[in-house]
Protein backbone atom coordinates (compact mmCIF):
# COMPACT_ATOMS: atom_id res chain seq x y z
CA UNK A 1 0.00 0.00 0.00
CA UNK A 2 1.27 3.31 -1.05
CA UNK A 3 0.46 6.26 1.58
CA UNK A 4 0.70 9.66 0.08
CA UNK A 5 1.47 12.63 2.70
CA UNK A 6 1.17 16.61 1.52
CA UNK A 7 2.87 19.27 2.79
CA UNK A 8 1.03 21.18 4.95
CA UNK A 9 2.59 24.13 4.77
CA UNK A 10 2.92 24.76 1.01
CA UNK A 11 -0.72 24.05 0.85
CA UNK A 12 -1.21 26.86 3.26
CA UNK A 13 0.64 29.00 0.58
CA UNK A 14 -1.40 28.17 -2.00
CA UNK A 15 -4.31 29.20 -0.31
CA UNK A 16 -2.91 32.39 1.40
CA UNK A 17 -2.35 33.64 -2.22
CA UNK A 18 -5.25 32.81 -3.89
CA UNK A 19 -7.04 34.80 -1.44
CA UNK A 20 -4.96 37.89 -1.97
CA UNK A 21 -5.37 37.47 -5.76
CA UNK A 22 -8.86 37.41 -4.93
CA UNK A 23 -8.86 40.95 -2.94
CA UNK A 24 -6.99 42.84 -5.59
CA UNK A 25 -9.28 43.85 -8.26
CA UNK A 26 -7.65 42.48 -11.71
CA UNK A 27 -9.44 45.68 -13.55
CA UNK A 28 -8.47 49.13 -12.21
CA UNK A 29 -7.74 51.34 -13.94
CA UNK A 30 -4.86 54.14 -11.75
CA UNK A 31 -5.57 56.92 -13.82
CA UNK A 32 -9.10 56.85 -13.36
CA UNK A 33 -8.74 56.38 -9.46
CA UNK A 34 -6.52 59.68 -9.69
CA UNK A 35 -9.44 61.52 -11.64
CA UNK A 36 -12.02 60.52 -9.42
CA UNK A 37 -9.88 61.92 -6.29
CA UNK A 38 -9.65 65.32 -8.63
CA UNK A 39 -13.30 65.63 -9.24
CA UNK A 40 -14.15 64.98 -5.53
CA UNK A 41 -11.59 67.59 -4.37
CA UNK A 42 -12.70 69.65 -7.05
CA UNK A 43 -16.28 69.70 -6.00
CA UNK A 44 -15.42 70.17 -1.82
CA UNK A 45 -13.57 73.11 -3.01
CA UNK A 46 -16.72 74.14 -5.02
CA UNK A 47 -19.52 73.57 -2.07
CA UNK A 48 -16.70 75.88 0.07
CA UNK A 49 -16.84 78.33 -1.48
CA UNK A 50 -20.84 78.62 -2.46
CA UNK A 51 -21.10 78.09 1.56
CA UNK A 52 -18.86 81.15 2.10
CA UNK A 53 -20.57 82.90 -0.71
CA UNK A 54 -24.17 82.69 1.05
CA UNK A 55 -22.38 83.49 4.51
CA UNK A 56 -20.93 86.76 3.40
CA UNK A 57 -24.00 87.09 1.71
CA UNK A 58 -26.23 86.97 4.79
CA UNK A 59 -23.57 88.82 6.85
CA UNK A 60 -23.74 91.87 4.12
CA UNK A 61 -27.92 91.71 3.81
CA UNK A 62 -27.89 92.02 8.09
CA UNK A 63 -25.68 95.17 8.04
CA UNK A 64 -28.07 96.78 5.43
CA UNK A 65 -31.17 95.79 6.95
CA UNK A 66 -29.35 96.97 10.47
CA UNK A 67 -28.41 99.82 9.21
CA UNK A 68 -31.64 100.77 7.77
CA UNK A 69 -33.98 99.72 9.95
CA UNK A 70 -32.76 99.90 13.03
CA UNK A 71 -30.16 102.54 12.70
CA UNK A 72 -31.14 105.72 9.91
CA UNK A 73 -34.82 105.08 10.30
CA UNK A 74 -35.22 105.52 13.83
CA UNK A 75 -39.10 106.42 14.53
CA UNK A 76 -39.94 109.91 16.74
CA UNK A 77 -43.41 109.91 18.26
CA UNK A 78 -43.31 113.17 19.82
CA UNK A 79 -45.58 116.12 19.99
CA UNK A 80 -45.96 120.04 20.68
CA UNK A 81 -47.70 122.72 22.06
CA UNK A 82 -48.87 125.72 20.03
CA UNK A 83 -51.16 128.63 20.56
CA UNK A 84 -53.86 129.45 18.08
CA UNK A 85 -54.63 133.03 17.29
CA UNK A 86 -58.11 133.88 17.24
CA UNK A 87 -59.24 136.92 15.32
CA UNK A 88 -63.00 138.71 15.54
CA UNK A 89 -64.49 141.97 14.51
CA UNK A 90 -65.79 143.68 16.77
CA UNK A 91 -68.18 146.35 14.98
CA UNK A 92 -68.26 147.08 11.37
CA UNK A 93 -67.95 150.69 11.53
CA UNK A 94 -64.02 149.68 13.67
CA UNK A 95 -60.79 149.22 12.11
CA UNK A 96 -59.35 148.20 14.53
CA UNK A 97 -59.50 144.08 15.22
CA UNK A 98 -59.52 142.29 18.48
CA UNK A 99 -57.68 139.78 19.49
CA UNK A 100 -59.03 137.21 21.65
CA UNK A 101 -57.14 135.07 24.26
CA UNK A 102 -55.25 132.07 22.61
CA UNK A 103 -56.27 128.59 23.24
CA UNK A 104 -52.61 126.27 23.97
CA UNK A 105 -53.63 123.09 21.71
CA UNK A 106 -51.22 120.31 20.99
CA UNK A 107 -50.17 117.88 18.06
CA UNK A 108 -48.45 114.90 17.60
CA UNK A 109 -47.02 113.23 14.94
CA UNK A 110 -44.78 110.07 14.16
CA UNK A 111 -41.74 111.06 12.30
CA UNK A 112 -38.98 109.20 10.21
CA UNK A 113 -36.03 111.05 8.88
CA UNK A 114 -33.43 109.35 5.99
CA UNK A 115 -30.85 111.69 5.98
CA UNK A 116 -28.71 109.83 3.65
CA UNK A 117 -31.51 109.91 1.29
CA UNK A 118 -33.05 113.60 1.75
CA UNK A 119 -36.35 112.31 3.13
CA UNK A 120 -38.81 113.21 5.79
CA UNK A 121 -41.77 110.70 5.90
CA UNK A 122 -44.28 112.33 8.56
CA UNK A 123 -47.74 110.28 9.88
CA UNK A 124 -50.21 112.58 11.64
CA UNK A 125 -53.05 110.32 13.18
CA UNK A 126 -56.36 110.89 14.00
CA UNK A 127 -55.83 113.80 16.37
CA UNK A 128 -57.45 113.66 19.57
CA UNK A 129 -59.24 117.60 20.29
CA UNK A 130 -59.08 119.08 16.81
CA UNK A 131 -60.57 119.39 13.61
CA UNK A 132 -57.78 118.34 11.60
CA UNK A 133 -57.32 115.17 8.84
CA UNK A 134 -54.71 112.26 9.29
CA UNK A 135 -52.63 112.24 6.94
CA UNK A 136 -49.21 110.68 5.64
CA UNK A 137 -47.01 113.51 4.14
CA UNK A 138 -43.68 112.86 2.15
CA UNK A 139 -40.87 115.23 2.15
CA UNK A 140 -38.17 114.70 -0.66
CA UNK A 141 -35.09 117.55 -0.53
CA UNK A 142 -33.65 115.62 -3.60
CA UNK A 143 -36.92 115.78 -6.17
CA UNK A 144 -37.52 119.21 -4.46
CA UNK A 145 -41.13 117.45 -3.77
CA UNK A 146 -44.03 117.41 -1.04
CA UNK A 147 -46.96 114.64 -1.15
CA UNK A 148 -50.04 114.53 1.03
CA UNK A 149 -51.87 111.62 1.65
CA UNK A 150 -55.19 112.10 2.52
CA UNK A 151 -55.79 108.46 4.84
CA UNK A 152 -59.73 109.42 5.41
CA UNK A 153 -60.58 110.10 1.40
CA UNK A 154 -57.37 107.76 0.28
CA UNK A 155 -56.41 110.40 -2.03
CA UNK A 156 -52.65 111.67 -2.86
CA UNK A 157 -51.98 115.44 -3.90
CA UNK A 158 -48.48 116.84 -4.91
CA UNK A 159 -46.66 119.84 -4.65
CA UNK A 160 -43.34 121.98 -5.04
CA UNK A 161 -41.39 121.43 -1.45
CA UNK A 162 -41.53 124.44 0.25
CA UNK A 163 -38.09 124.96 1.88
CA UNK A 164 -39.40 128.23 4.12
CA UNK A 165 -41.51 125.91 5.91
CA UNK A 166 -39.72 122.62 5.95
CA UNK A 167 -36.70 122.04 7.87
CA UNK A 168 -33.74 120.50 6.29
CA UNK A 169 -33.55 116.76 7.61
CA UNK A 170 -30.12 117.34 8.93
CA UNK A 171 -32.03 119.75 11.14
CA UNK A 172 -34.88 118.27 11.88
CA UNK A 173 -33.65 115.37 12.95
CA UNK A 174 -31.03 117.11 15.34
CA UNK A 175 -34.64 118.92 16.15
CA UNK A 176 -36.62 115.67 17.08
CA UNK A 177 -34.03 114.30 19.36
CA UNK A 178 -33.83 117.96 21.41
CA UNK A 179 -37.69 117.23 21.62
CA UNK A 180 -37.39 113.52 22.41
CA UNK A 181 -34.34 114.48 25.29
CA UNK A 182 -36.66 117.01 26.88
CA UNK A 183 -34.24 120.06 26.07
CA UNK A 184 -36.21 121.65 24.08
CA UNK A 185 -39.97 121.75 24.91
CA UNK A 186 -41.64 124.13 22.29
CA UNK A 187 -44.86 125.72 23.00
CA UNK A 188 -45.26 127.22 19.56
CA UNK A 189 -47.03 129.29 16.66
CA UNK A 190 -49.57 128.35 13.63
CA UNK A 191 -48.58 128.82 10.14
CA UNK A 192 -51.06 128.64 7.37
CA UNK A 193 -51.07 127.97 3.81
CA UNK A 194 -53.29 127.33 1.19
CA UNK A 195 -53.63 124.96 -1.61
CA UNK A 196 -55.83 124.23 -4.51
CA UNK A 197 -55.95 120.89 -6.74
CA UNK A 198 -54.99 122.25 -10.50
CA UNK A 199 -54.90 119.12 -12.24
CA UNK A 200 -54.91 115.13 -11.93
CA UNK A 201 -51.27 113.52 -12.07
CA UNK A 202 -51.19 110.37 -14.13
CA UNK A 203 -47.34 108.64 -13.81
CA UNK A 204 -46.78 109.02 -10.15
CA UNK A 205 -43.93 106.49 -10.70
CA UNK A 206 -42.16 109.42 -12.43
CA UNK A 207 -42.02 111.50 -8.73
CA UNK A 208 -39.38 109.27 -7.41
CA UNK A 209 -39.28 105.92 -4.47
CA UNK A 210 -40.61 107.36 -1.76
CA UNK A 211 -43.64 109.20 -3.14
CA UNK A 212 -44.70 106.56 -5.70
CA UNK A 213 -44.60 104.42 -2.58
CA UNK A 214 -47.12 106.57 -1.10
CA UNK A 215 -49.58 107.42 -3.71
CA UNK A 216 -48.99 103.80 -6.07
CA UNK A 217 -52.91 102.91 -6.90
CA UNK A 218 -54.31 106.37 -5.62
CA UNK A 219 -55.92 108.86 -7.33
CA UNK A 220 -53.06 111.70 -7.43
CA UNK A 221 -53.23 115.65 -7.85
CA UNK A 222 -51.55 118.12 -8.59
CA UNK A 223 -51.33 121.80 -6.27
CA UNK A 224 -50.92 125.17 -5.94
CA UNK A 225 -50.14 127.29 -3.49
CA UNK A 226 -52.28 130.48 -2.76
CA UNK A 227 -51.91 133.64 -0.61
CA UNK A 228 -53.78 133.32 2.64
CA UNK A 229 -55.09 136.62 3.69
CA UNK A 230 -56.47 137.19 6.98
CA UNK A 231 -59.34 139.55 7.78
CA UNK A 232 -62.63 139.63 5.81
CA UNK A 233 -62.69 137.51 2.86
CA UNK A 234 -65.22 136.18 0.59
CA UNK A 235 -65.87 132.80 1.23
CA UNK A 236 -65.47 130.48 -1.62
CA UNK A 237 -67.68 127.15 -2.46
CA UNK A 238 -64.57 124.81 -1.75
CA UNK A 239 -64.45 121.30 -0.44
CA UNK A 240 -61.46 121.62 1.25
CA UNK A 241 -59.24 119.46 4.17
CA UNK A 242 -57.05 120.50 6.77
CA UNK A 243 -53.93 118.93 7.71
CA UNK A 244 -52.14 120.70 11.08
CA UNK A 245 -48.33 119.41 11.29
CA UNK A 246 -44.55 120.47 12.45
CA UNK A 247 -42.02 119.73 10.51
CA UNK A 248 -39.88 122.95 11.88
CA UNK A 249 -40.31 124.70 15.03
CA UNK A 250 -43.61 126.13 14.50
CA UNK A 251 -46.74 123.84 13.65
CA UNK A 252 -48.08 124.52 10.01
CA UNK A 253 -51.76 123.92 9.38
CA UNK A 254 -52.07 123.29 5.33
CA UNK A 255 -55.41 123.47 3.92
CA UNK A 256 -56.12 121.64 0.75
CA UNK A 257 -59.27 122.56 -1.74
CA UNK A 258 -60.69 121.55 -4.65
CA UNK A 259 -62.88 123.97 -6.48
Amino acid sequence: MVKLAFNSALGQKDVKKEKDEALIPQDVDVEDGLRVRQQSRAWCWCMCLGVALILSGVVVGGAYLYRYFFVEEKIYFCGVNYREENYMMQDSHEESEMDLPSVLKRIEERVRVLEDDGVELINIPVPKFSDSDPADIVHDFNRRLTAYLDLRLNKCYVIPLNTSVVMPPKDFLELLVNIKAGTYLPQSYLVREKMIVTGKVEHVDQLGYFINGLCKGRDTYKLERRETVFGIQKREALNCLKIRHFENNFVTETLICEP
